[in-house]
């Protein structure tokens, strides 16, 4: 079966600061072509809807998948879903990821026939069932994971072995366009699985059922010593919870004599925990690391349930220093906040050296403030849920809102963009563009064109196509629909 598997265009923060090569859907079309099916893969991040057109007319797949992560696409999803209708009557048309897994029903509603499926949980299991469902060779309603207009299917089950996991690159066109901040280019990586924590705000937990799995140390830097790329994101949710793993990956890293740039993401209480992995990345390439802080005060770590202390935080930046790499951290701003609150986030993000970057406090499908936040939603437009738009009610006017927020973001664009930072990262800039790499110096100048008071708020005012479903609409099933994979 011809299976064309595509990756929808960025969302708005990533317009500046990456690109990320979108490994989850390269890994389920490892998965479909080594079932036997012939595959191609399409990233909306680096190709338009032209050139899509011009692969569904050209090469008529008998199948499209969709990968679903950020709410913020589905609109863009259902709309191609039903041009691929209109284009390929018989063409089997399906979605999985992330905020797909979460909101499976309500987008089979919306699709109103676009969509034959939409399949919860890991795909790389599923989605060759779901291949053979439409080639008439079994039911789809057999398929664990799989929500359609005939049934559902068991319940989503984790891939058996991690190991026999890899993603298909070669599918990858543009490669050279994925990047995040100076590695440019940029490939990612996975090492681990899950996420052991319990944010309110974090529908991690509650898509992999708490678990934390990790691929064997052999298998993780053999992944790493294979892209051609000389920057590698690690994209595990939270990099080395456990030391002897980070330890034995690494120890595979400098046998194989692997040389690359590394950006991971780790929590404060992990990095405390297990310095001497994390000096020993440094060792081996380590450049980059984000520490979601989420809070500057103990309120907000309670009200965010991260289960650190500000005391340790401000550890945990003081040891991240002392490694000298680049700190990136995320404050999560309240719709709530008023004008002291933001001069005083401002005042703190200009007194330390790290990048402070700031998400608004959104409510997803599939995390615990889905269900427990008392305020009303004030709007239902899918494209707005993309933690950089208010959707809750703010205390200041909507526009002065946006104003402080882009204020105080302006923080972030005065210490490490635009021509201080070109200066300053000269040899760096130099490097890239000797390698024909324009997106980290490109990025040092989009910031006013993306962030912009105006535009975020005027876009409240716009005719939503697609409205999600307000969770005190869900029923009583809402609470029992919280886990995706149930917990181990």
């Amino acid at each position: 079966m011809r299976a064309l598997f595509i990756h929808p265009s960025c969302l708005m923060h990533s317009e500046i600061y990456l690109r990320l090569e979108p490994l989850g859907i390269e890994l389920v079309a490892e998965a479909a072509r080594r079932a036997g099916h012939e595959v191609r893969l399409i990233d909306l991040q680096v190709f338009d809807h032209a050139a899509l057109e011009r692969e569904l007319v050209l090469w008529e797949p008998e199948a499209v998948g969709f990968s679903l992560n950020y709410l913020a696409n589905v609109p863009e999803v259902l709309e191609l879903a039903a041009r691929i209708r209109a284009l390929l009557p018989s063409c089997f048309v399906f979605a999985g990821g992330h905020s797909a897994s979460f909101t499976a029903r309500e987008l089979l509603a919306h699709a109103d026939g676009a969509l034959d499926c939409v399949v919860r949980g890991e795909g790389e299991g599923s989605v060759p069932l779901v291949l053979e469902a439409a080639a008439g060779k079994r039911a789809l309603d057999t398929v664990p994971g799989a929500v359609s207009a005939s049934g559902v299917g068991p319940p989503p089950k984790f891939v058996d072995d991690l190991d026999a996991l890899s993603p298909a690159r070669d599918l990858t066109r543009r490669r050279s366009r994925y990047f995040i901040g100076s590695l440019d280019p940029c490939a990612s990586v996975e090492l681990a699985r899950g996420c052991p924590w319990d944010c309110a705000f974090c529908s991690a937990w509650t898509f992999y059922g708490r678990s934390y799995r990790t691929i064997s140390p052999a298998r993780a830097a053999a992944d790493i010593a294979s892209v051609r790329e000389p920057g590698v994101f690690i994209v595990d949710d939270v990099a080395f919870v456990h030391p002897e793993h980070g330890m034995a990956v690494g120890k595979e890293v400098e046998r194989l004599g692997v040389h690359k740039q590394y950006y991971l993401e780790t929590r404060a209480d992990v990095l405390l925990r297990n310095k001497e992995v994390f000096r020993y990345w440094r060792k081996l390439g380590l450049r980059y690391m984000f520490i979601g802080l989420e809070a500057i005060d103990e309120e907000g770590l309670r009200a965010h349930r991260k289960r650190v202390s500000l005391g340790m935080n401000e550890e945990a930046l003081e040891f991240a220093r002392s490694l000298d790499v680049r700190v990136a951290v995320n404050v999560i701003a309240d719709p709530d906040w008023d004008e002291r609150r933001f001069a005083i986030v401002r005042e703190w993000a200009a007194s330390v050296p790290e990048i402070v970057h700031l998400t608004v406090n959104t409510p997803y499908p599939g995390t615990e403030t889905w269900l427990t936040e008392r305020r009303r939603l004030t709007t239902l437009d899918y494209l707005l849920f993309d933690v950089q738009h208010a959707v809750l009610p703010t205390r200041l006017p909507l526009e002065k809102f946006y104003a402080e927020l882009v204020a105080t973001q302006a923080v972030l664009n005065r210490k490490h963009l635009g021509w201080r930072t070109l200066k300053g990262a000269a040899f760096t800039a130099a490097e890239c563009l000797s390698r024909g790499q324009t997106n980290f110096v490109r990025m040092l100048f989009k910031f006013s064109s993306v962030y912009n008071a105006e535009r975020q708020a005027a876009e409240h005012a716009r005719r939503a196509r697609f409205l999600m479903t307000p969770p005190d609409a869900a029923g009583p099933r809402a609470g029992r629909s919280l886990y995706v994979h149930a917990p181990l």
